[in-house]
């Protein structure tokens, strides 16, 4: 396991590169080398290098490549002509606390790659010559990209094709400009999470939005803080969306302007849509798609929202689909829905238990209290468990309403969970294996975690699980569903 460092102002490709004061000059000289797992190449703070670096070997899991820096000052910046970083079919390959600028094609494109990292890497002014993405990735496996910053570029922020396995975390996208830019569009890729990122488009040039997802399958997007463009989340075709917990404003420009839309480029289906904070904006929930296209929108569920200063209705359902729009919060003066009558005669898509409030900083007030004092409780307790109150409402009829374990319309006595295999809730429960430990939930609604410190992590801190249900009664699906989370802090246990 090598280390390698490049100085452009003081070092010299005739120089070894294994030591600071024998640093190599240029990306090239690096470029040359076989790299192998383990190796690290260190780029000295305050180098400029003009020239598109190309990784063309790999690290392994437990070695990985690393391209990082060294030094102090500002970080190294990579201009090119062309791409800033470039790989194909490499793997194992961590970058970070860099900065990559004006370059002509993407600021970091990958092609076929598996197991890659991003963290701590600044890029701005990218795809000057080719409206690239910032970052790219294409046909490639297991991405993250972590607290990064993204702005002022041409094209989208992020370009994800084909990826399985892709993670943005705690990101910030500014500004990415051009006719086709999104800050973050990502097609025909699975297990994706999008989390806690800040992704402004208010003064971009763009006709397009924020996040595009087009055919996702398995995807999360929570905690994300998006503004501005022509949409918040336009999520189409997907199967099995989360989009959660995100505040979503600002989107302007067109009569169909939505915080979230789905349903015209194809089946969609299983999507659920909570705890979003949505205002300044058109439409809230856009289900919609072209006349004439057969698709299919099942088991939509938009619940748990607060809607405020909304131009249109905080629900649009304009084509045939199957959910609910219940326990949302409306402001006074928005529209709750616009549901056409064929769908609503139909009674698939049901409405119920939304209420409207005057203001909704109120609301919004009550339940960050909340989540501060289950914080507080959780600080002062080795094991926290912290729930919704476990209950589920069927789309069709009343039976099953009331607490989760009430089990008053099934005739044998028992409801099937379907996401925990066999398991069932009888006479004496249910209970529910996690990673850390186990839940049991008697028919009463109370709860109990039993912890197997066996399992831990051996790091300080607080790690988390959460367990999530949909219901099964027999005859017919109620795919409603409910999350318990457990908070296990290490250090009251360890202490």
């Amino acid at each position: 396991m090598t280390v390698y460092y490049v100085n452009s102002a003081t070092g010299s490709d005739r120089n070894g590169g294994t030591g600071q004061n024998s640093a190599f000059a240029t990306l090239s000289k690096v470029e040359s080398l076989k790299l192998k797992p383990g190796d690290s190449v260190l780029l000295a703070k305050g180098s400029v290098f003009n020239e598109q670096f190309d990784i063309k070997y790999s690290g392994s899991d437990s070695a990985p490549i690393k391209i990082g820096s060294y030094g102090t000052g500002a970080a190294p910046v990579i201009h090119s002509s062309g791409d800033g970083i470039h790989s194909l079919y490499a793997s194992n390959i961590v970058i970070e606390n860099l900065k990559i600028s004006n370059t002509g094609g993407a600021g970091i494109y990958g092609g076929s790659v598996t197991n890659w990292t991003v963290r701590d890497v600044e890029i701005a002014k990218t795809g000057l010559s080719e409206n690239a993405g910032a970052v790219t990735f294409r046909s490639s496996k297991n991405v993250t990209v972590e607290d990064s910053k993204i702005s002022g570029v041409k094209g989208d922020g992020f370009w994800i094709e084909k990826v399985a396995g892709i993670k943005l975390l705690n990101n910030t996208v500014t500004s990415a400009s051009g006719s086709t830019a999104d800050a973050v569009q990502m097609n025909d890729s699975s297990n994706i999470l999008i989390r806690g990122n800040h992704l402004d488009q208010t003064h971009a040039d763009s006709p397009k939005g924020v996040i595009a997802l087009v055919r996702p399958v398995n995807a999360v997007v929570e905690d994300n803080t998006l503004t501005g463009g022509g949409f918040g989340i336009s999520a189409q075709a997907g199967k099995n969306v989360a989009i959660r917990d995100n505040d979503i404003s600002g989107y302007h420009g067109y009569s169909w302007s939505f915080a979230v839309g789905l349903g015209d480029q194809g089946n969609t289906r299983d999507y659920d849509i909570s705890g979003n904070h949505i205002h300044d904006g058109a439409w809230g929930v856009a289900v919609s798609g072209p006349s004439g296209a057969s698709y299919t929108r099942t088991n939509i569920k938009v619940h748990d929202n607060v809607f405020d200063d909304l131009s249109q209705a905080a629900l649009k359902v304009d084509r045939p689909a199957s959910g609910s729009f219940t326990n949302n919060t409306i402001e006074t003066g928005t529209k709750a829905t616009a549901i056409s009558p064929s769908i609503v005669d139909a009674h698939t898509f049901t409405v119920s238990g939304n209420k409207t409030v005057a203001n909704v900083e109120t609301t919004l007030t009550a339940a960050d209290t909340k989540v501060a004092a289950a914080t507080e409780v959780s600080a002062d307790s080795a094991v926290v468990a912290v729930h919704d109150n476990l209950k589920i409402f069927t789309d069709n009829s009343e039976a099953h309403r009331g607490n989760l374990l009430d089990n008053d319309s099934s005739d044998n006595d028992t409801q099937v969970l379907r996401r925990f295999g066999d398991e069932t809730v009888g006479k004496h429960g249910l209970t529910l294996t996690g990673e850390y430990g186990d839940i049991h939930v008697d028919r009463e609604g109370n709860y109990a975690y039993t912890l197997d410190e066996t399992k831990l992590p051996d790091h300080s801190g607080h790690v988390s699980e959460s367990f999530s249900y949909g219901i099964n009664d027999g005859t017919s699906h109620h795919s409603d569903g409910d999350t318990l989370t457990v908070f296990i802090h290490l250090d009251g246990l360890l202490s």
